[in-house]
């Protein structure tokens, strides 16, 4: 059973060295790394998603990385499902999964069993609801939701079609009530038995630095290359995920003409410490290892923060 696997857990914010710590982590422990980022996943976007270069690999293998079409829309769902058959193998073979990336959502639904996230989408059942509430009206569609949870139909008003869609749709794909699936997310299940590690800085102007150096080497290896290659490939269609993700929306615009490359720049470098932000902000409500790269003023090497694990575990 999962909650039976042991498991380690590296996150933080884009850019604090995660991928250093995990390979440290998984050549001291026997481990493969398991990927969490909602876009390393995705085909032909190594550069501007940071996915680990060979070298930084060490010949640690990787998993969830660059295997899914740019055009595919991939939740957390799908995630959940894909991760925990790559953990699963892993264990089988005597190895320590090393989880390791900063996508929140992602890592959260891995991690618990009982995640609203976990529903997944369904294209089909959104055409037909939004269907029905523009033919037949949102109430028409809040007497379907009012039938299914009446408690859910009461907190959200029949004008929020959006909500109401997702509601239902939900209830549709897994059974459970909107409701239900509330109140497990507020005490959720373990599903590994997990050590989780957390990235953090004393002095978030270190962190800065770091990701403007990281958006800098971006364009120096090559990301408009990367971009305009995805284009011309139609792999970055309007409305998709990849489409949206930083650095590429900002670069597909500089190659469009609609903004200068050096606005993209440091549209891209705004645009990621905002992220960094909401990335510490997620990951401090963690319990596990807390470790900060900068402690006591100094940078701490990819070594050090992995010993710090390795005693504590």
């Amino acid at each position: 059973m999962g909650e039976n696997i042991k498991i380690i857990a590296v996150a933080g914010p884009t850019a604090s060295g995660k991928t250093a710590v995990g390979v440290r982590l998984a050549e001291e422990l026997g481990g493969e790394v398991v990927s969490c980022d909602s876009m390393q996943i995705y085909r032909g976007m190594k550069i501007g998603t940071a996915a680990p270069t060979d070298e930084e690999m060490r010949w640690i293998p990787h998993h969830m990385i660059g295997f899914c079409d740019p055009r595919r829309n991939y939740s957390a769902a799908d995630y959940v499902d894909d991760a925990s058959r790559v953990i699963a193998d892993i264990a089988d073979r005597g190895k320590t999964p090393v989880i390791v990336g900063g996508t929140g959502l992602y890592l959260d639904s891995l991690l618990f069993i009982g995640s609203f996230s976990e529903a997944g989408e369904d294209p089909a059942i959104r055409e037909e609801l939004f269907r029905i509430a523009s033919e037949d009206g949102p109430s028409s569609l809040h007497a379907m939701l009012r039938e299914i949870d009446p408690e859910a139909a009461e907190k959200i008003h029949e004008n929020n079609v959006k909500r109401v869609v997702r509601a239902i749709e939900v209830y549709r794909l897994t059974g459970k009530t909107k409701t239900e699936a509330d109140r497990e997310a507020l005490a959720p299940a373990p599903r590994y038995d997990a050590t989780v590690v957390t990235l953090d800085f004393e002095d978030r102007a270190t962190l800065y630095e770091r990701i403007e150096k990281r958006v800098d080497a971006m364009f120096a290896y090559g990301l408009e290359d990367e971009v305009r290659g995805l284009l011309e490939r139609g792999e970055l269609p309007d409305g998709s995920t990849a489409a949206q993700a930083i650095g590429y929306r900002e670069t597909a615009a500089t190659i469009r003409g609609e903004i200068e490359r050096d606005e993209a720049i440091e549209l891209i470098k705004k645009n990621t410490r905002n992220y960094a932000k909401r990335q510490l902000t997620w990951f401090r409500r963690y319990d596990g290892i807390k470790l900060f790269v900068d402690g006591g003023g100094k940078i701490k090497t990819a070594d050090e923060l992995a010993d710090k694990v390795i005693e504590r575990i």
